[in-house]
């Protein structure tokens, strides 16, 4: 039974226009249905896939808080870093370990916790450094012709020493106390 009904439509698929014989039809051929309802199929496809990977990687963790022994893999996982930062994690002794053997480091979970509820530790303050006045000091090349000392002599003896260069346009200055101490 068709109608005798002509309605001009715009095809929501591809934009044309056609003329449709009832008030419901949307899309100007056969074709452009189809597309659609692959189209539509195809996205469900994506979307059921999509909503199983997320289950999948969020299973790993919800495991792992169930755990009370952890590997060092799992350890990683939870904190988030990388599997060698765990590891030296447990080396320098911030997090307690028992190595059962050659390859299975274990954790308890409670060692896990307490590293993360520890205190941020103060920053450790430096001591401000003397500052000296050029009169105080001595160019380096003054240097060199008073000790009798090669140039990478010197600058080895400096950097080693953790001396103090005040650097004034193009002369580098050391202070002249520091130095005779070394070198005498």
């Amino acid at each position: 039974m068709s109608s005798n009904i002509k309605i001009q439509r715009i095809c929501q698929h591809c934009g044309t226009e056609f003329t449709a014989r009832t008030t419901v039809t949307k899309y100007c051929s056969k074709r452009c249905g189809t597309l659609v309802s692959k189209a539509r199929i195809r996205a469900e496809k994506v979307q059921k896939s999509n909503a199983e990977t997320i289950k999948i990687k969020t299973r790993p963790i919800t495991e792992l808080k169930e755990k009370e022994i952890l590997t060092v893999k799992d350890v990683s996982i939870l904190i988030g870093c990388s599997i060698r930062t765990a590891y030296r994690l447990i080396n320098n002794g911030t997090l307690k370990a028992v190595n059962l053997s050659e390859r299975l480091t274990r954790v308890k979970k409670n060692e896990l916790m307490k590293l993360l509820e520890q205190p941020k530790p103060k920053p450790i303050k430096k001591p401000k450094p003397v500052l000296y006045e050029i009169s105080d000091c001595l160019n380096l090349s003054e240097v060199q012709n008073e000790y009798g000392i090669s140039e990478k002599a010197l600058y080895e003896l400096i950097k080693r020493n953790s001396i103090p260069k005040i650097k004034k346009g193009k002369y580098a200055y050391v202070p002249k106390p520091i130095i005779e101490k070394l070198l005498t």
